[in-house]
């Protein structure tokens, strides 16, 4: 009886939680500008309503979005320029298999198309797709032997590691333990495609850090650079950079090509 209570009001109440849902608990500019948009929103309802009188949507249907009236397509530039910098040295190189450490998962999907991709993260994801496996594992201690993987790749990932953003452990040299675990698997002349935040060194804590592009190589002290890209301050995309240029960026983002020839 209960839960048949409990599901008549659940049905009751979710169409009322859809409609207040863009707006709960947001910021009050988001709120207000919120709460403008939804005239915007029931306008156009009704004009949809108007123009098939004999299929009105009902309150039950309604699932408001208000923020999609832009002039222009929203972009991170870290993220949408990574990808493309890592994807395109991927394919170039054609590695048999690649192993992705943390990345995004549109980025890891579509690897897939041109190799065999094996994503590790501490939340794994559960999908069925060719070429593609994931498996639970933490940059700080990676389920692979030493010296065994030949493709790597971990974007925007390790300045995160021991600030307890994704519930890891706070640990303040936690970006150096992951840099170190990622070496240690990395094989003899493997590539490891990196992005970080570079500039002036800081930490916004619990967010991520920003490294000097020197820190980095003091890092990866064993790998030797191929390449340095970077999506500076603007958020322009620049291949082939220079490290001296971003000692002072306030947030840029390095694109480091690197390879273990020890």
């Amino acid at each position: 009886m209960k839960n048949a209570l409990k599901k008549k009001l659940k049905a009751f109440f979710k169409p009322f939680y859809r409609l207040s849902r863009p707006v709960i608990l947001t910021p009050v500019r988001i709120f207000f500008k919120g709460l403008i948009n939804y005239i915007s929103f029931f306008k156009d309802l009704n004009e949809y309503n108007r123009l098939i009188p004999t299929k009105r949507i009902n309150f039950r249907e309604i699932y408001p979005q208000l923020f999609g009236k832009t002039s222009a397509t929203k972009l991170d530039p870290h993220y949408f320029f990574q990808q493309i910098w890592a994807f395109g040295l991927i394919k170039q190189k054609s590695p048999k298999e690649h192993v992705d450490i943390g990345s995004k998962l549109d980025y890891v999907g579509m690897l897939s198309v041109i190799t065999n991709v094996t994503f590790i993260d501490i939340r794994p994801i559960n999908v069925k797709l060719d070429n593609f496996q994931s498996k639970a594992g933490s940059i700080l201690n990676l389920p692979y032997p030493d010296n065994s993987i030949y493709s790597i790749s971990c974007l925007h990932v390790i300045e995160h590691i021991g600030l307890g953003r994704y519930g890891d452990h706070i640990d303040p040299n936690g970006s150096k333990k992951a840099a170190k675990e990622i070496t240690r698997v990395l094989a003899k002349n493997g590539y490891l495609y990196l992005s970080v935040p570079i500039g002036k060194p800081n930490v916004c804590f619990n967010a991520h850090r920003i490294f000097s592009p020197y820190d980095i190589l003091s890092m990866f002290d064993k790998l030797t650079i191929k390449s340095f890209s970077v999506i500076n301050d603007n958020g322009e995309y620049i291949i082939g950079a220079n490290l001296e240029d971003y000692l002072n960026a306030k947030y840029a983002c390095g694109l480091f090509c690197m390879v273990y020839n020890d």
